[in-house]
């Protein structure tokens, strides 16, 4: 599996864009959204992708972050999306408001993407609302930044990272991690912080995930 490339931009298409990566070129499908934001050729970048196999396809997409990457694969997982549809949505929201769009169980601003339809919109909401809160709580990591993407190219790339045992938080780490998520989606820290300690009041033993859910429903505007 191809999890993350980083490399040097050969050249930028509609919708695709080739990254040389040790004279390996990858063809690498994104959102408009990501292509817009990708430097011009010669240029460095990293991304994080996720490879579809088919019997007569093999497809690699590219997200900027690893929320992004998570929700094209929850999106995937819904009958009836595939990966033009779930492109689409993440082209049409960003993942911080398919987030935001899916937590609120607001199937409305799902089906403006192209071709999603008002069912389909709603199958989404409904089979991915209780994923929503964990994967806002990712936080927004970004992949590499482009001067150390050169540095990759050149150098041998370094040992992963070992990851920590996760361990169950606390009402006040969960409270952290949601006030981290919120200010992932562009919330004001006072707002935010607000939201969260009314949610964290009515529901003392509340983990991350119910904690985000609960403070934006608080934020949602009434009506």
């Amino acid at each position: 599996m191809i999890g993350r490339i980083a490399g040097r931009i050969e050249y930028k298409a509609m919708d695709h864009v080739l990254i040389d990566v040790r004279g390996v070129g990858y063809m690498v499908y994104c959102t408009d959204r990501v292509m817009a934001q990708l430097p011009g050729p010669g240029e460095a970048a990293a991304l994080y992708t996720e490879l579809l196999v088919r019997e007569d396809l093999m497809q690699l997409f590219g997200f900027p972050t690893l929320v992004e990457k998570e929700w094209f694969r929850l999106l995937m997982g819904v009958q009836g999306i595939g990966a033009k549809a779930s492109l689409a949505i993440l082209g049409a929201l960003g993942a911080e408001g398919v987030s935001r769009a899916i937590a609120l169980e607001d199937w409305n601003s799902i089906k403006v993407a192209k071709g999603v339809g008002p069912k389909t919109a709603q199958r989404v909401v409904i089979e991915l609302k209780d994923k929503a809160p964990a994967v806002m709580a990712m936080g927004r990591s970004e992949p590499t930044q482009a001067d150390d993407v050169m540095d990759e190219v050149i150098e041998a790339p370094a040992a992963p990272a070992k990851r920590k045992p996760a361990s169950k938080p606390s009402n006040a780490s969960a409270q952290s991690e949601a006030l981290s998520a919120l200010g992932n989606l562009g919330y004001a820290p006072s707002e935010a912080a607000a939201a969260v300690a009314q949610a964290a009041g009515e529901t003392p033993e509340a983990d991350t995930p119910a904690l985000i859910r609960a403070a934006l429903k608080l934020l949602a505007p009434a009506g």
